[in-house]
């Protein structure tokens, strides 16, 4: 098994920053607010407000003319640090959201994908399992993790770490529409497609409320 950590960081880039140059890692990066390009050797993009993309190679990140507020999940070898605080842009500031350790089955090549899931309210992920595991940020709204026996309550800007193969049920708050962002690793023969699985018969066959986005998927090489 390759013991991994991921990580997901809150960056905070000041209007006008100098360029903020990254290492190469498996890397999500999502826009929260502002909007800035993304340079890489071999690609190079504009994103905005509620974008995303995936990559693996180094990254420049140049920011535009307002503030900046990033989504960034990095995996790394569980005794290699991420990239935390960004040594490039001293004026930028980093919170780490969360941080979990991952468990691979190496027999598996892995990809990377970062997408939104929205619900409307008094939604319901109905009791599910996925392919791999990943790290969760709510966007808007509030949502209840139903796991392993324990129920937790994430609000708007709160982050969480399913394992993929512990069933979860999701219940949303009534009061509004609730959306997050995820970013998970899952075996390569799952690109294109869903990784959600029901537990039970009759969720299978019931009416699903959630709407999908995905944003960016990319194979990766493991750390």
């Amino acid at each position: 098994m390759s013991d991994l950590i991921l990580r997901l960081h809150e960056d905070r880039l000041p209007a006008g920053c100098p360029p903020i140059h990254l290492p190469a890692l498996p890397r999500a990066v999502y826009v929260r607010s502002g909007g800035l390009a993304v340079d890489a050797h071999d690609q190079g993009q504009w994103l905005g407000e509620g974008h995303a993309s995936v990559a693996q190679d180094e990254l420049t990140l140049i920011n535009g003319t307002e503030e900046t507020v990033l989504w960034r999940w990095e995996l790394t070898g569980a005794g290699q640090p991420g990239t935390g605080d960004l040594p490039s842009a001293p004026a930028a500031t980093t919170l780490l959201k969360l941080e979990a350790p991952v468990t691979l089955d190496p027999r598996f090549s892995w990809l990377m994908r970062c997408d939104r899931v929205e619900f409307p309210p008094a939604g319901v992920a109905l009791t599910h399992v996925h392919q791999g595991p990943g790290i969760r940020i709510c966007l808007n709204g509030e949502i209840r993790i139903q796991t392993l026996g324990e129920t937790h309550a994430y609000p708007a800007g709160e982050a969480w770490f399913e394992l993929g193969h512990a069933p979860v049920l999701a219940p949303t708050t009534e009061r509004e529409s609730t959306t997050f962002i995820r970013c998970f690793l899952l075996p390569r023969q799952v690109k294109g497609r869903s990784s959600i699985r029901y537990v039970h018969a009759a969720d299978a066959a019931a009416k699903k409320v959630q709407q999908y986005r995905v944003f960016a998927e990319r194979y990766i090489n493991l750390p």
